[in-house]
């Protein structure tokens, strides 16, 4: 699917659609450069799975929790990660092992330790929009 999101808002509210769209157990990778909009569509997921508080990159952390009702949600941002081995320490397989929604932005950072996604999503700056190609396995 490719579809054209004409600012920010635009890209929160596909990430409201997902909220929607998705299973309460699932992978998603995140493509795009810095500032493409990854954590604004996170933000939008969120805010319809009614999550109220701040919503900010995981850059230095690694990884954000929420937890919204009965579903959580877990945000990892692998930038930062030097050797995917990194994951083992972080404890990425009990994390996956939940019943929960991860997103991941920069998946190449943790191949080898990361499984096949259930869906890819990757957002290309096209001026004040962006480009948003998502594809489901």
């Amino acid at each position: 699917m490719k579809r054209y999101l004409e600012d920010t808002a635009a890209t929160e509210q596909f990430g409201q659609e997902l909220w929607e769209k998705l299973p309460s157990k699932c992978v998603v990778f995140l493509h795009g450069e810095l500032g493409a909009g990854k954590t604004t569509l996170v933000r939008g997921f969120l805010r319809a799975a009614g999550h109220t508080g701040a919503v900010k990159s995981p850059t230095y952390n690694l990884v954000e929790e929420y937890q919204v009702h009965d579903r959580k949600i877990f945000h990892f941002d692998l930038y930062r990660v030097a050797d995917p081995e990194e994951l083992e320490w972080i404890g990425i397989r009990d994390y996956l092992a939940q019943d929960c929604v991860c997103f991941i932005e920069w998946s190449e950072m943790g191949q080898g330790f990361l499984p096949k996604p259930d869906m890819e999503i990757t957002l290309l700056v096209q001026g004040e929009g962006r480009e948003l190609l998502m594809d489901s396995h």
